[in-house]
Order: C-alpha cells, then sequence, then structure tokens
C-alpha cells in the first residue's frame, strides 16, 4: 500500500466541518480515509447494531437445528418450517450483502 505523501488542504464552515467528522467517526474512518472514500465515489455503509442482529440470527438458526434433531429421533412427526427457512434464508442473503458491500467501501 502506497503512503500519503500528498496534501490536500480546503477551508470548511465549522457546521460542514462537524458534519463531515460526524460522519466519519459513524463510519468507523478518520476524516482523511472518509473524505478521500466519499470522493473517489466508494459506498460507505454503516450498519448499526449489527451484532444483536446476528446474535438473534444464530438463535433462530439454533432452534431450527434443535427441530431438525428431534425430528431425526423421531419425537415429532410434522414440523413444517419451509417458509421459516425461506425468510431466514433471504434474511441471511441480505445480511452478505450488507456485509459484502462494507468490506470493499473500506
Amino acid at each position: 500500500m502506497e503512503t500519503k505523501k500528498r496534501r490536500l488542504s480546503i477551508k470548511l464552515t465549522s457546521e460542514d466541518f462537524d458534519d463531515i467528522h460526524q460522519k466519519a467517526n459513524q463510519s468507523g474512518k478518520n476524516i482523511t480515509d472518509y473524505v478521500t472514500s466519499v470522493c473517489l465515489g466508494k459506498q460507505i455503509v454503516v450498519i448499526n447494531d449489527l451484532e444483536e442482529v446476528l446474535k438473534q440470527q444464530r438463535a433462530i438458526g439454533r432452534n431450527l437445528n434443535q427441530l431438525a434433531t428431534l425430528a431425526n429421533m423421531g419425537r415429532i412427526s410434522v414440523a413444517n418450517l419451509s417458509e421459516a427457512l425461506e425468510v431466514l434464508t433471504d434474511i441471511s442473503e441480505s445480511l452478505k450483502e450488507l456485509l459484502e458491500r462494507r468490506r470493499w467501501s473500506a
């Protein structure tokens, strides 16, 4: 990775500077990296509370696995989970797309 050797100096109002600083903080980037990314047209995706969503998704997956185990043991005979599986798959794909976008925007 090339080291940063060039400097760009601009004048901003206090309000614009504060807004940019806040957005950089929200994105987890410093101001230089944030402004560079935005100016180069890179998408910055901020996902708030993603850890809680992933925690809930793991819990749903564990519950589905427990139901599958019970069904395989013969302890339950009917469990129509096709709709639940479809929704869980859609959620997983959406999360994957968001994470991929975030990975490329760094």
